[in-house]
């Protein structure tokens, strides 16, 4: 396949994109301005309520892990339904920053758009969500995982 430039905007990234219902997805999305919203406990603890509650993603996808970082959020996605993954994350995105209005005085959540990667069929899942999972380790916000608190992952349930 030849390179196609997405020309500028968000939306210019989602185009020639296609999403693939029981594929699973490893998101990433910033905040506004990369601004550290989440390093607030109350901010965090909200968000965190909202984005790992089953109805923000169903019946379209499945949360299998996530974890919420000062600036931004990497979870993996898995497609249930018909829904691109574009709407999938938007809905949540919008859902989310809904419920954080109040604590955050109104002011903006999330930036635009978000990035994605397709797992292959051959992809380790585990690997990947353990990879998502380190990330507090990894950026020095602690020294293990199980100290930070705003993570899940469908395996520990």
């Amino acid at each position: 396949m030849a390179f196609q430039h997405p020309g500028s905007g968000h939306q210019a990234l989602r185009r020639g994109r296609w999403s693939e219902p029981g594929r699973i997805y490893l998101v990433t999305t910033t905040t506004y301005r990369r601004e550290p919203h989440f390093s607030q406990w109350e901010v965090a603890s909200r968000m965190s309520e909202v984005l790992a509650c089953r109805s923000t993603w169903s019946p379209h996808a499945e949360l299998l892990c996530w974890v919420l970082m000062p600036d931004h959020w990497h979870g993996l996605v898995r497609l249930t339904g018909t829904a691109p993954l574009a709407q999938v994350v938007g809905l949540a995105k919008g859902r989310s920053a809904h419920a954080t209005r109040n604590v955050l005085a109104g002011k903006r959540v999330w930036a635009g758009g978000f990035h994605d990667r397709a797992l292959r069929r051959d992809d380790d899942t585990l690997v990947a969500a353990r990879y998502i999972i380190a990330n507090p380790m990894r950026t020095g916000l602690v020294a293990r995982v199980g100290d930070y608190p705003f993570w899940d992952a469908v395996w520990l349930e």
